[in-house]
Parts: C-alpha cells; structure tokens; sequence
C-alpha cells in the first residue's frame, strides 16, 4: 500500500515502496500521518525514485577529449577559490565554471563577512548568536570551527590586500540581524563580495598549479561503487563533451535561488552541485531550510535586487502599507531580528493590510553616512528615481540562500569517496535552521580552505581512473516537443507558491503532483543545452525540498508550516537527510 494524491488529497492505494522511505525521520506524527510510503507519481513516472544509477546523458567515454589535473573543483565562488589556493600548494588543480569565473553568489554579496576580530568580541559570541539564529539544528562543533578558524582566514584576505573597509586606519565593524556585537566587516561599503572575489581570483590567475575552463557546465559526477572520479561536462561554446578524472572531486557550485520565482540569486544559481550529488549516492541535508532575505527591492518589472542586512543595520526602519513601523510587535530587537523573523513578520503584515510590500525607510538617517556606506545601493535606487534620503523604498521577502545541502563533516567529506562539499552547495552543520548574517562568506572561507586541505591527501595517494568505457541514462529517451523556458518558469511560480514562506501540506502534495508530471517527460529528454540540463537538476533540487519539507511537520526557522505553526523540539529536533542509497 501507499499514498497518491488524488484530487489534492493523500489516498492510500496498492503499489511498491515510495519516495519518501528514503527520508530518515524520527517524528513520529510524520510516521503516523504519512505513513511509511507516500507520493510516488504514476507507474513509469521517471521521478527521483528512478534515478538510481543515472547519467542525464549517454556519453561514448572513449570519444572525449580528457583531462586528469591531482584536484577538480566544480565552481568559483568564494569556498571554490579557497580550495584551490590552498590544494595548488601541492597539487595540480583544475578549476571549472559554467560561467565566467566572476558569474557567483560571492561576486554579488552586498552583505560583509561575520568575524570575531574586534578587541571587545570573541569567537564565544559569536557561536552563541549563530547557534540562537539557527534554531536548535546547528552542529555546535561545526559552529565552532567557523567562528575560532574565521579569523585567522580573514586575517589572510587582509595579508592578501582585501580592501576592506576603515574608521582611523583600522578595520570598521557594523551591526546586522541577529548579532549581538559589531563584528560584520565590510569592503567598498556595500560591494564585499565583489572586493574579495576580484583580489582572490587574481591570485588564481597567478598560481602556476590552477587552470581554469570556464563556459563549461558540470552535467554529471563520475562515480561507481560509492567513489567520485570526477566529472563529465559540457562546452557550453562547443557543444562538445568533455570527461575530467582526479584524485579529489570538490562541489562548491553554489545555491538553488532560480528554482523560485523572486531570488536574488544570479541566473547560474539552479542546484547543479545538489542535484549531481543525489545522483551520485551522497547525502543530502536538510533541504527544507531556504532562507529569505527580508529586503529585496519590489518595483513592477525591476529586478529584485537585493537590499543588503547593513541598513538596518545602520538605523533604517521597515514600515508597512500605512506608514506604520510594526517589527516592535513581533520581537524584542525589531529591525535587527534573525532573518526568518523579520521575514515572517513582513509576511504577517502583507497579508493583514492586503498588500504586495511593505517599505525601507533610511529618511531619518544622515544622508553623507548613507551615500558613503551604501555607494552602490543609491547608484542602484537612482537607476529607477528612488532616493534613499527621501523615498521609502518597497521591499518583500525573496529566495536568498540554501541552508541545506550535501552532508558533509568538518572536514568537507562527503559520504562519497574522494567526493568534497564546501559553501552554499553543502551542509556542514553550521547555519541549522536558519543561517545567521554575513556567516555565508565565511563558511566559504573557513570549509574552503578545509577541502583544500583533504584535497592535497587525497591526491597525494593513487586511484584508479574510471573503468567505464560510457555512462548510460536510464531512463528511455523519447523525442518530445518541449519548451524549456516555459516549464521552467512555470516550476518557478509553483515552488515560490508551495515552498515558499509559509507552507502547507494541500499546496505541496499538489505541487508534488505537478513536478510528477514535468518529470514524466523532462527527465525523458536527453539534452546537450545548459538551460535543459539545468531544467532537469531545478526539478530534482524543487522535490527535495518539498518533500522534506512535507516531512517536517512543525515550524522551525526558516521552515514555516500553517498547518504545523509550533516548533517540536520532542520530536522533530534533529536534522533531516535523503539519500539514493536509501532506495537501494
């Protein structure tokens, strides 16, 4: 027996085992009402449940141009420029993006890096604050090597020339949401990850033991028996394939902010790291916790640009529809609350006064603090005739950051050989339930540098190259007319509706349903685009997290169930995981 849906409701009828028997949980109310097997689309359905040992491609191995650098690292963000500046010490590295080396979450961070330097701060703060924002699922021993192991990192950037920014010849530090102290520093005001991006990748382009291939797209991981050998990927110039082998396979390619509607993620953001790590058998954590940044701009057919946590920070006021300040009303810090709060609590307000925002007041503060603080902000308000020092500035909640992502321990290892995680794609344990401001950069700095350092172990040993003459796709290929952009922009709207700030079990198990049906014919498709092969592993990354979060039948952080409204620390405090293995 099992559960389908059926006209938006769950039904027990005959069938094999499910989905969801992969999900370890130990809430027994999810047992209870879920039963142990649940939403499993249709037979012949290709959902996750068939991806066992699958490729999205079929690929002739023998046919390829190879390469076999000592390390391969996927990405060029900041956790991946880390690792391959500290694995080039002693080891060949071959860096690849899908992009340009600059197209990152890093390049865009407005926001600063959250560090313990200041004289009147310590590390013990600071894992208090990360552990109080992370709502019971950090691992405190994962907190406590970023906060005691970032300082020294950052000390490197300034060693290095980060320009970060200065009061009196000394580093200035500000305030942000869920901070106790001022210990969030910043470069070129509000353009941080810009300044460290530019200064590190310099470095990259001087280090004799780094190359790099950029405009290539990492489709697949290669793997047999529970050990990664690298990656297969395409030449998104070419059209070509290409297979990579090495000793040591890092993911640092970042987030999933495109599978929602309204991110501030960049376009190349679609989960490709989560995706191809599923498919390889690696664990993957708490995929429920997506975090949403509280300011975004909303303006009819702008962009939704992201209004960095350091204006509050700074004084500024949110406001709803009326013109009324309301966060007093929902926690004791206001403005300055954990992310999920101020989220929420902007959500409350919509939906009460029937809006679409509410405002960002800076009015009140001093105008020279603003324009020097926040050069690029007012550059970007100017584009549409806001200014800062006048206007209220409308604001709503968009897709910011995934806390969730592939297990791995503090030593960025994953549950598959020789395979490593580090930044936004993996889950170490740090961020819980919801991620603390300005810890993302370094957590990117602090478990970058720690896959290096695994790196060079693994590649000073010996590994056999990959046996297999091809990898094979699974699932029958049909030739169907599809449209990409449109399936693609249609699973936007529906995750943002089903899995976005507020969830309930009726819009998910439908949103459920509908994936089941995308997937019929998506997973089907055998592509040689980016955009299609991006379309298959957005799919892959949207049921996980819904089914996760399906799972999870109380609020917690960033995960906010209607249905469920309270946090159960009885039952569901522990961290959720879902795995191929568990199929097997």
């Amino acid at each position: 027996m099992k559960l389908r849906i059926m006209n938006g409701r769950l039904r027990w009828i005959c069938g094999s085992s499910s989905y969801l028997d992969s999900i370890e949980s130990h809430c027994p109310r999810g047992v209870r009402s879920l039963g142990a097997r649940t939403l499993k689309g249709p037979v012949g359905t290709p959902g996750l449940q068939d991806m066992k040992e699958q490729y999205l491609i079929d690929l002739d191995l023998r046919r390829v141009a190879s390469f076999s650098p000592d390390v391969l690292i996927v990405g060029s963000g900041i956790a991946a420029i880390s690792a391959a500046l500290v694995a080039a010490e002693d080891a060949s590295v071959l860096l690849v993006t899908k992009n340009i080396l600059q197209e990152s979450n890093t390049y865009y961070a407005q926001g600063g890096v959250a560090v313990s330097l200041d004289p009147t701060d310590n590390p013990e703060g600071h894992l208090r604050d990360t552990l109080v924002a992370g709502a019971g699922l950090c691992d405190e021993a994962a907190v406590r090597k970023l906060v005691t192991e970032g300082p020294a990192r950052v000390k490197q950037l300034i060693a290095w020339g980060t320009p970060f920014d200065r009061e009196n010849g000394q580093i200035a530090f500000t305030l942000e949401g869920g901070h106790s102290h001022n210990r969030i520093i910043h470069a070129d005001g509000d353009a941080t990850g810009r300044a460290i991006e530019v200064n590190l990748l310099q470095r990259i382009h001087e280090h004799p033991n780094i190359s790099v291939l950029e405009n290539h797209f990492a489709v697949d991981l290669l793997h047999r028996d529970n050990v990664c050998y690298g990656i297969v990927a395409l030449d998104s110039k070419s059209g070509k394939f290409i297979k990579i082998e090495a000793k040591a396979t890092i993911l640092a390619t970042g987030g999933l902010g495109q599978i929602y509607r309204e991110t501030t993620n960049p376009e190349v953001a679609t989960g490709d790291g989560m995706a191809m790590a599923f498919r390889a058998g690696a664990t993957l954590q708490d995929m429920e916790f997506v975090q949403f940044h509280p300011t975004t701009l909303y303006l009819a057919g702008a962009k939704r640009h992201l209004i960095t946590e350091a204006v509050r920070g700074e004084g500024a006021h949110l406001l709803n529809i009326k013109g009324e300040r309301f966060m007093a009303r929902y926690h004791e810090r206001g403005e300055l609350a954990p992310r999920d709060v101020v989220a929420r609590a902007m959500y409350k307000e919509l939906v009460a006064t029937e809006s679409t925002h509410v405002f960002l007041s800076m009015a009140h503060l001093d105008p020279e603090m603003i324009r020097a603080r926040f050069p690029n902000l007012c550059k970007m308000l100017a584009q549409y005739r806001l200014d800062p020092n006048k206007d209220k500035i409308p604001v709503r909640p968009a897709c910011h950051y995934m806390m969730g992502g592939v297990k791995t321990d503090l030593h960025a290892r994953t549950d598959v050989h020789r395979l490593l995680a580090a930044g936004e794609v993996a889950n170490a344990g740090v961020h819980g339930a919801n991620r603390l401001a300005s810890n993302s950069l370094l957590e990117g700095l602090v478990f970058g540098h720690e896959a290096g350092i695994e790196a060079i172990k693994l590649s000073a040993g010996s590994q056999n190259t990959y046996s297999g003459k091809q990898v094979r796709k699974v699932i029958a290929t049909d030739n169907l007319p599809l449209d990409v952009w449109d399936v693609r922009n249609s699973l936007r709207s529906l995750v943002s509706r089903s899995a976005g700030l507020v969830r309930h079990v009726d819009p998910m198990t439908n949103a459920i349903q509908m994936l089941d049906f995308w997937q019929k014919y998506v997973y089907a498709e055998e592509f040689t685009s980016v955009a299609g092969l991006e379309l298959q592993n957005m799919l892959s990354c949207a049921e996980l997290i819904l089914r996760c979060a399906l799972k999870r039948e109380e609020s917690r952080g960033a995960h906010q169930r209607s249905d469920f409204p309270q946090t159960d620390d009885k039952n569901c405090k522990h961290h959720s995981t879902i795995s191929r293995k568990q199929y097997e």
